[in-house]
Order: structure tokens, then C-alpha cells, then sequence
């Protein structure tokens, strides 16, 4: 055993030493004996008992009184019944009068010219347009490309860009301001 090891037990037995020495010499006192309650003593606690039984039946009286709750309308466990269909003679059918089934409404997408970039090349000068989209986004495009799968790019010029529509043919002017 190490010298550490010895004097670990020797402290932790003198605890243990004085703490059953600190408990032999504790005396048990004894209880006082309760008395008798003093009269004054019985006359208030059947005053404040007397209190509590009337307060008791207020209660009940006004629970008695109390609206009963609604009944439930409601059940979840159980489905509306069904309304009873009324059966119409064949003869009495007639046929819906045809229509045209309605032109869908195509909209031009809302298309702004933002801006015009210049560039010179060996070839020319060359134009970008910068168009913005309905969704907020950005195209930079030149002459002969095709924006949002519908238009093609005929021309830009210094203020302006002209798009042709590949469904209807249609041209379309976008002009810078």
C-alpha cells in the first residue's frame, strides 16, 4: 500500500470517529404533550366550521341552479345523411345545346427593355439589349436569338428592340425610356 493509500483510511476513519461520537452524545427530548384545546379555542373553531357548512351549501345550491351544456350537434363518428336524388325521365333530357369550348386567354408577357450595350467587333458594331421578364429576371440577348421560348430577336437598335412572336407572327416594339 502507498503512503497516500494509508492516510486516505486514517482520515475517512476519524470522520466516521467523530460522527458517531457527535450522535452518542445527542439526548432525545421529549414531545410535549398536547393539551386540551382552551374553550375559547373550541368556540372558534366550530364558528369558522359552521362558516365553511354554509358556504358548503351556497355552492350546491347554485351548481343545482347551474344551466345544464349544450348538447353535442355534432358526432363525428357519423357522416350527414345523403339528399335523395329525384329521378328524371330520359325523355325529359335533353341535350345540352353545343359550345365552343371557350378560346384560352393568352396573355403577352410583360417584357422591358432596361438597357442597350454597345460593342465593336471586326464585323460591326454590335448591340446587346438587357430585357427584364415578368418574374424579375434578366436577358441579355443580340439579333437572332430567342427569349422565353416565344419571341425571336429581328433587330435592336440605339433606343428600341424588335421581337416577333413565332406562334402568331406577330411583331412586338420594346422602347427604351
Amino acid at each position: 500500500m502507498s503512503a497516500s493509500r494509508v492516510a486516505a483510511w486514517i482520515i475517512g476513519a476519524a470522520v466516521c470517529g467523530a460522527w458517531l461520537a457527535s450522535a452518542a452524545g445527542v439526548t432525545r427530548q421529549a414531545t410535549a404533550v398536547r393539551s386540551a384545546p382552551r374553550p375559547a379555542d373550541a368556540v372558534q373553531f366550530d364558528v369558522l366550521a359552521a362558516d365553511v357548512q354554509a358556504q358548503a351549501g351556497r355552492l350546491r345550491q347554485q351548481l343545482a341552479n347551474a344551466p345544464a351544456p349544450p348538447e353535442t350537434v355534432r358526432n363525428p363518428f357519423r357522416f350527414a345523411p345523403r339528399p335523395e336524388r329525384r329521378r328524371v325521365a330520359a325523355a325529359n333530357l335533353a341535350a345540352p345545346p353545343a359550345t365552343e369550348p371557350p378560346v384560352p386567354d393568352v396573355r403577352e408577357p410583360v417584357l422591358e427593355l432596361i438597357g442597350i450595350a454597345e460593342t465593336k467587333k471586326e464585323n460591326g458594331l454590335v448591340r446587346t439589349a438587357m430585357i427584364t421578364g415578368g418574374y424579375g429576371e434578366l436577358m441579355m440577348v443580340t439579333a437572332g436569338q430567342r427569349i422565353l421560348g416565344r419571341y425571336d430577336i429581328e433587330a435592336v437598335g440605339p433606343d428600341a428592340v424588335e421581337l416577333k412572336d413565332v406562334e402568331t407572327g406577330a411583331r412586338r416594339r420594346l422602347i427604351f425610356r
